[in-house]
């Protein structure tokens, strides 16, 4: 089978080699996926270049997290899927040397979601890292759902900052599926019409608009919940937040919390990385998120805010820098044919 992998960190142009590997084995409560579709996502060129999650996994290694394909192999133990049924996984590459760039992987049989038959293997693509994370940063306050599903967030207002990236497009999808109100901040025209696609209720270009205002204008309270992609608004986020709200922040670096402002709306900060949340968390956002899109209600396209960017195979270093130049939509990498 054919597999892109790099041996050593550094610029994909660089590191990444096309290469031959034998068909890996199952093993017990394990799945072997035929995978149709790689997702891309900023923290696997960060792992490719050297600077990503510390996993304790050095390379040789085949990139990218998350995918969507067919079941090919069922190892030992696992009955409660077929070969040909549609499937997405998460997490691929942590903690192991096998991702999603490759025709075969296998993985532990809770990596392996079935989906519908009428879901896109590029709505699956898009799932993992964007919208577990997602799912994290709506539910992580402490008077918060676990776990979203219709009518769980009805009744509040969430604000997500950069609405037109992956985790922005799936946490506004997300969080007007569980029935809350969504206010979501861009920074074109372009991306404004990205975010209206993925169902906001109300897109604030903050480079036109003094979004504090714009807040204030459209929302009594103001936000509950706010999904941050940059702790440089942090100033903005605790002005308008309503007393009580929380923070959800998925972004590293270090900042400065203007505490009193914090204080005075009696406001908590919390802090999400999907891959080091509890099995719980874990296993509330994957069935969430399995509901959504299994209901319709998780779409991608550029008609529902995020396009969809394609590469070969081959094509994976010029997939790899397409996210680190900051490509609008989802860059996805075709493996096999999605027969």
């Amino acid at each position: 089978m054919r597999a892109a992998v790099f041996s050593e960190p550094g610029p994909a142009s660089d590191v990444f080699e096309i290469t031959e590997r034998e068909l890996p084995l199952t093993g017990a409560d394990e799945v072997r996926v035929r995978i149709v579709l790689s997702a891309v996502n900023p923290t696997d060129t960060g792992t490719r270049a050297g600077r990503g999650v510390p996993d304790g996994v050095s390379p040789p290694r085949v990139p990218n997290q998350d995918g969507a394909g067919v079941v090919d192999s069922l190892g030992e133990g696992v009955s409660d899927l077929e070969p040909g049924d549609r499937v997405w996984v998460w997490d691929a590459a942590y903690g192991r040397a096998d991702g999603t760039a490759q025709e075969y992987v296998v993985l532990p049989r809770r990596q392996v979601v079935r989906m519908n038959d009428d879901v896109p293997f590029e709505v699956g693509a898009a799932l993992g890292i964007p919208a577990l994370t997602a799912h994290r940063c709506l539910t992580v306050a402490s008077d918060g759902p676990a776990r979203l599903e219709p009518g769980a967030l009805d009744g509040r207002t969430v604000l997500v900052a950069g609405g037109a990236g992956a985790v922005g497009n799936a946490a506004i999808q997300l969080a007007k599926w569980a029935g809350a109100t969504v206010l979501t901040t861009v920074s074109s025209k372009e991306k404004a019409a990205l975010a209206s696609a993925a169902g906001a209720d109300v897109v604030i270009d903050y480079r036109e608009e003094d979004v504090a205002a714009r807040i204030r204008e459209v929302s009594d309270t103001g936000p509950h919940v706010i999904v941050e992609v940059n702790t440089d608004n942090l100033e903005l986020d605790l002005d308008v937040i309503a007393p009580g709200g929380n923070i959800a922040i998925y972004v590293g670096g270090k900042f400065s919390v203007p505490s009193f402002k914090a204080m005075l709306k009696n406001a908590s900060l919390d802090f999400v990385l999907t891959y080091t949340t509890t099995p719980e968390e874990k296993e509330n956002a994957v069935a969430a998120v399995a509901e959504a899109a299994n209901s319709g209600a998780f779409r991608v396209g550029e008609e529902h805010g995020l396009p969809i960017v394609r590469f070969p195979l081959d094509g994976v270093a010029r997939a790899h820098e397409a996210v680190e130049n900051h490509a609008v939509g989802k860059v996805v990498i075709d493996v096999t044919e999605p027969y």
